[in-house]
């Protein structure tokens, strides 16, 4: 079974708003072995609509349509899908009766019950977030799915209704397994399994960049999940015996997630000094849910007159390393810790740009500053490539992978 991804609005073609309802389909889809042909995108416009059904239905099984089911007149998709298969339109009383149980006694626009109408002969999928339901037209052996476009109402009635749905209707999955590496870029990842990629056949596999890291997609196809796990598994194991220093995590485990269970698992706490920074390893840490178990504190020390006041950097260093040095980092990272009462330190210092580089300390330079209890002090220097938040970015990125890597005894000099 193929699919085809049918977005319906202006405002996505006018940018407005980020489409990310079709890269969740297409997720979705995916883990039932439904294969999505192509991904289109037309305006409120019927005549343009109608001949966006008929393309798609040249080379797709199924056609997946999002949003445009509103009662408003620009909501175009269950009219123009009615007028393509001939049908008639009718109220969904158990929809019907679940927006008035919303309006709860209160007074109710009349447009508001057109959310109910929907094509005759038609299988319907319940709206537990809204209004509109979904609906799946079936008919001359071609198959249209309709749902509404706000993602907290498509994604639960994607998954509560319309896979198991289509599940009844597959005879088979696609499972997907992404191990996620820092430290090295795509190319060399890709030379370094070249010859994996080239003898690929099921599992498929799939490297793409990131930002500030890359993603590997190993992809198999089989009867039922158990199958396609165990077929990627021996693949897997072998990218993992050449890349392991800098697979840092699977799927969905960001890096800081990955920062902050090493560090509840070790008992550490942790506080951070920021310049060039200006606090993204504070913020991406906080976006952790959990993080306040470990994280003290985060201080962004951006001037040199902070850095002495509130973190204890000698104005000797200063004055003789600059604020842009190993020497200074060092001594961010000890001073956070020791102020803070933390047991691991994490600093930053740079030249984010786009101004202020020289021959010596150019634009995209960054030391980090490390220090663990008991362990002393360590620092690194990178020089990043990119715009000044491109810069910002990466550098807080390389300052959790220095900080993982010594948390699993990996040396951080790569």
């Amino acid at each position: 079974m193929t699919a085809e991804i049918l977005s319906v609005g202006t405002e996505i073609l006018l940018g407005t708003i980020v489409n990310t309802n079709a890269a969740f389909i297409a997720g979705e889809l995916a883990k039932l072995g439904i294969a999505t042909y192509r991904q289109t995108t037309v305006g409120d416009n019927h005549e343009r609509l109608m001949a966006a059904f008929a393309a798609a239905f040249e080379n797709a099984d199924m056609v997946i349509t999002i949003g445009g089911l509103g009662p408003t007149q620009d909501d175009i998709t269950k009219g123009t899908a009615a007028k393509y298969f001939g049908l008639g339109m009718e109220t969904h009383e158990a929809s019907l009766n679940r927006i008035k149980e919303r309006f709860n006694g209160r007074p109710m626009p009349v447009n508001v019950e057109r959310n109910a109408l929907v094509t005759e002969n038609s299988t319907i999928f319940p709206n537990d977030n809204g209004a509109a339901p979904g609906i799946c037209i079936e008919k001359d052996g071609k198959t249209l799915m309709l749902f509404p476009g706000p993602p907290h109402e498509l994604e639960p009635m994607f998954k509560d209704y319309a896979v198991p749905f289509l599940r009844k209707k597959t005879d088979g999955v696609f499972f997907s397994r992404t191990l996620k590496i820092i430290g090295i870029g795509e190319s060399k990842v890709e030379n370094m399994l070249q010859d994996l990629i080239d003898a690929q056949t099921n599992p498929t596999i799939a490297p793409y960049a990131k930002m500030g890291e890359v993603h590997i997609r190993l992809t198999a196809s089989a009867q039922d999940e158990s199958t396609a796990k165990n077929l990627i598994e021996p693949i897997a194991a072998e990218i993992y015996n050449r890349l392991r220093p800098n697979i840092y995590n699977e799927d969905t485990i960001t890096l800081p997630e990955t920062v902050i269970n090493l560090l509840k698992a070790q008992g550490h706490t942790i506080a951070i000094a920021e310049s060039c920074t200006g606090g993204k390893i504070a913020s991406d840490l906080v976006a952790v849910a959990g993080c306040s178990d470990v994280l003290r504190e985060g201080l962004v020390t951006y001037s040199n007159e902070t850095k002495v006041a509130r973190l204890g950097v000698g104005e000797d260093i200063l004055k003789a390393h600059g604020a842009v040095s190993p020497q200074t980092a060092a001594a961010m990272a000890e001073g956070v810790a020791k102020t803070s009462g933390a047991s691991i330190g994490l600093s930053t210092t740079g030249v984010a740009g786009p101004g202020g580089g020289t021959p010596e300390k150019p634009v995209g330079l960054v030391h980090i500053g490390l220090y663990i209890e008991g362990h002393g002090t360590q620092t690194i220097a990178h020089n990043l490539l990119g715009r000044r938040n491109a810069i910002r970015t990466n550098a807080a990125m390389h300052a959790l992978d220095m900080l993982r890597r010594a948390l699993t005894h990996i040396p951080c000099h790569f």
